[in-house]
């Protein structure tokens, strides 16, 4: 019988435990299930406007970089394109330098054996 007796008393305790944790959370809770229904509602709409917003700087901010990136790719290219037609003018002299410096002495070297060939 004491096995009961416990097995109800400790029933008992743990009913009236739960009324009482009950009535002291309605009676502390800072606002009702409608206030905090809507009070999630509103910090959903919240978050939800701030992610857009923070989504649109990004967005913002990465068509800024691409442009910039363009832009500077653009003088990059311009750059080299000098560069190399500045190399290409550079080698053309040097080539034309080079035949003339051949050609006179293609001359040089007719006109020395020009002489000594006897008269035909």
């Amino acid at each position: 019988m004491s096995n009961d007796s416990r097995g109800w008393e400790f029933l008992t305790g743990f009913l009236l435990g739960t009324v009482v944790g009950a009535a002291v959370a309605l009676l502390l809770a800072p606002q009702s299930g409608e206030e905090t229904r809507d009070q999630i509602r509103e910090r959903s709409i919240e978050l939800r406007h701030r992610a857009t917003e923070t989504t649109d700087r990004a967005r913002h901010r990465a068509e800024e970089l691409a442009s910039e990136a363009q832009e500077r790719s653009r003088f990059v290219l311009e750059e080299n394109r000098t560069r190399l037609q500045q190399a290409i003018d550079e080698g053309k002299q040097a080539a034309a330098k080079k035949r003339d410096e051949l050609m006179a002495r293609l001359e040089e070297e007719k006109a020395r054996r020009s002489p000594s060939e006897p008269a035909a």
